[in-house]
C-alpha cells in the first residue's frame, strides 16, 4: 500500500523572485511554473498564519514525527470527531415539546396487526423536530373596540386581555435584548436594523433606557455573586482593554489605560461564578476587592493568574498558581525555529495535561487527584526541570534566544507554575477565565468601547450573570426573565436566586 505523503513541501522561494513574479503579472500573464511558485507561496504564508491564530496543539505547531522507513503499515482510520453527529431530540432542551396521542388506539387495546396481542406503551416516544423562524422581539397590537353614545358622546373601550401585561416591554423582552447585546455581542445599532426589517421599530436609545432599568433592579443579585464568589476555593483571575470614552484621566498614579477584568470563582460544590470589573482597576486589585467580602475563618484561596504582577492581590494572602498554558505558549512561539526541543518539552506538557483530564474522567476527587498528579505528573516535570537546567548548564541553549527565554520563563515560575503537585485542588492552568473574557473581547469587537462609565457597570452586570448561568448549564435567558419579574423577591432573598437554584424559589413564588 502506498504511504500518504504529507501535504506540507518545502517552498525554496525568496523575496525577490516572488517580487518579480509580481511585476511580470502586472505587465502580463504568468507562465505556468511561475503561477505555481507564487500559489505555493501564499497556501504556506497562509497556511502558517492561520495554524498559529487558530489552534497551538502540538501536531499544528510541529510537523509530525515521520513513522520508521522499514515500517509500510496502514493508516488507522481516525474515529469521527466528538460533536460532529446531528442533534437529537433530547439536545433541544429549550424547545416547546407536545405530546402526541395515537389517533386509533390506547394503550391495552388488541393489537391490530396479529390481532392476538394488546399494545402497551413505550418508554420512548418517537419524535420529530420542526424548527421555524421569528423576530428576536415580536409585538403585538391590541385593537380594542370603541363605542360612542349618540346622545351624551361617552366612549366605551373594551378591556384589554390579562395576558397583554401591564408594561409595554416584557421581562422576557428584556432579557432577550440583555442576551443579545452582552452575551452574544449584538450592538444596539444592529439589533435597531434587525427588528426594524421585521417591522418592529427598536431604537437604540429605548433599548439602552431598558438595559439600564433592569439592571437597577436586579443590581443587588450582583452583590450576592460577589458575596459567593468571595467564599471560593479556586479563584481565577486576568484582564484585556476596554475603551470607556467618557472617564476622566487618572492622575495620581499616572495610569490612563482602563480594562476589564475577568474573575471567575470555583464554589463548594463546584458551582462556578463569573464576574466582570471594567474601569482603572487592573485584575488583582479587583480580586483583592471581591476577597474583602471572605469569611476571616476561612483559609487563603487558591489563586491562578499568568505572571503578570497587576494579576495579584496586594495585602490579601492567596495560594499562588501560575499558568502552566502560558509557559508552554513560550514554547509553541519558537517551534519553527527550534522543533526538536520544543517538541521534546510539549510532550512532556502533554502528558501531564493528559493525567489531568484522566483525573477528571476517573471522577477523582481533590486529595485523589493530588496523589495521582505526585505519581503520575511529577515525574514528567521533574524530567523538564533537568532537561531545562542542562541546557543552559551544558551551554547547548543560548539564554537570549527564543529557547533560552522560554526556558527562563518556566524555570523563574517553577514553584508557581507546579502548585498542583503539592496542593489539593489546585488547577494546572488559567484558561477557565481566559474564555470568560472572550464575552468582554467579543462586545469590545463589535460596540468597539462603553460611553460612560455608568453603561460599563451595566454591561459588567450583564456579563457576570449570563456567563456564570453558561458556566453552569443554565438557561440565561429564562433566568433573566424570572429575575425581571421578580425584582422584589429578588431583593430580599438574593441567596436564594442564584442561578443553580432559582427555579425552585420562582416556583414557589409563582405558586
Amino acid at each position: 500500500m502506498m504511504k500518504k505523503t504529507s501535504s506540507r513541501r518545502r517552498i525554496d522561494v525568496n523575496v525577490d523572485e516572488l517580487d518579480r513574479i509580481i511585476d511580470t503579472a502586472m505587465q502580463g500573464p504568468l507562465n505556468e511554473a511561475e503561477g505555481h511558485t507564487l500559489r505555493a507561496a501564499v497556501h504556506a504564508m497562509a497556511e502558517r498564519l492561520v495554524r498559529r491564530r487558530n489552534t497551538e496543539k502540538t501536531s499544528a505547531v510541529l510537523e509530525p514525527k515521520a513513522p520508521p522507513a522499514t515500517v509500510d503499515t496502514p493508516e488507522p482510520e481516525k474515529p469521527a470527531p466528538a460533536g460532529h453527529g446531528r442533534n437529537g431530540a433530547d439536545a433541544f432542551a429549550g424547545a416547546d415539546r407536545i405530546a402526541i396521542a395515537h389517533a386509533t388506539l390506547l394503550p391495552g387495546d388488541s393489537c391490530p396487526g396479529c390481532q392476538e396481542g394488546r399494545v402497551y406503551r413505550q418508554k420512548e416516544p418517537a419524535t420529530l423536530i420542526r424548527i421555524i423562524g421569528q423576530a428576536p422581539l415580536k409585538a403585538t397590537v391590541y385593537e380594542m373596540e370603541r363605542l360612542r353614545c349618540n346622545a351624551c358622546g361617552e366612549v366605551f373601550t373594551a378591556e384589554p386581555p390579562h395576558s397583554a401585561g401591564a408594561e409595554k416591554f416584557d421581562a422576557a423582552a428584556v432579557a432577550m435584548i440583555a442576551l443579545l447585546k452582552y452575551g452574544t455581542g449584538m450592538p444596539f445599532n444592529r439589533m435597531k436594523r434587525l427588528e426594524g426589517q421585521l417591522g418592529i421599530p427598536l431604537p437604540a436609545t429605548t433599548q439602552w433606557e431598558l438595559m439600564e432599568a433592569a439592571a437597577k433592579q436586579i443590581k443587588r443579585i450582583l452583590g450576592e455573586f460577589i458575596r459567593q464568589a468571595a467564599q471560593g476555593g479556586v479563584v481565577h483571575n486576568d484582564d484585556t482593554g476596554m475603551r470607556i470614552l467618557q472617564m476622566a484621566r487618572r492622575g495620581d498614579d499616572g495610569r490612563t489605560g482602563t480594562f476589564t477584568s475577568g474573575i471567575v470563582s470555583v464554589c463548594a460544590g463546584g458551582w462556578k461564578i463569573a464576574l466582570y470589573f471594567s474601569g482603572w482597576k487592573h485584575a488583582g486589585e479587583n480580586l483583592a476587592d471581591v476577597l474583602q467580602q471572605r469569611d476571616p475563618g476561612m483559609a487563603p484561596p487558591i489563586q491562578m493568574c499568568d505572571a503578570l504582577s497587576r494579576n495579584s492581590p496586594k495585602l490579601i494572602e492567596t495560594l499562588l498558581a501560575n499558568c502552566l498554558a502560558h509557559g508552554r505558549r513560550q514554547f509553541t512561539e519558537v517551534a519553527e525555529s527550534f522543533p526538536d526541543e520544543c517538541r521534546h518539552v510539549l510532550e512532556l506538557l502533554g502528558a501531564v495535561y493528559g493525567f489531568d483530564a484522566e483525573a477528571k474522567d476517573l471522577g477523582l476527587t481533590p486529595e485523589e487527584r493530588l496523589t495521582f498528579h505526585q505519581t503520575h505528573s511529577a515525574p514528567a516535570m521533574a524530567a523538564l526541570r533537568r532537561w531545562m537546567e542542562a541546557q543552559f548548564a551544558e551551554h547547548k541553549t543560548e539564554p537570549n534566544s527564543g529557547l533560552g527565554k522560554a526556558i527562563s520563563y518556566l524555570l523563574r515560575h517553577w514553584t508557581k507554575l507546579t502548585l498542583f503537585l503539592r496542593q489539593q485542588g489546585a488547577p494546572l492552568d488559567n484558561n477557565v477565565v481566559e474564555r470568560a473574557l472572550k464575552k468582554a473581547i467579543l462586545h469590545r469587537k463589535n460596540a468597539l468601547f462603553y460611553k460612560t462609565m455608568n453603561g460599563a457597570r451595566v454591561g459588567d452586570l450583564f456579563m457576570s450573570l449570563i456567563h456564570t448561568c453558561e458556566l453552569n448549564k443554565v438557561n440565561p435567558f429564562d433566568y433573566l426573565t424570572e429575575l425581571l419579574r421578580h425584582p422584589a423577591e429578588v431583593a430580599v432573598r438574593p441567596a436564594e436566586w442564584m442561578p443553580w437554584n432559582y427555579r425552585r424559589e420562582a416556583t414557589a413564588v409563582a405558586a
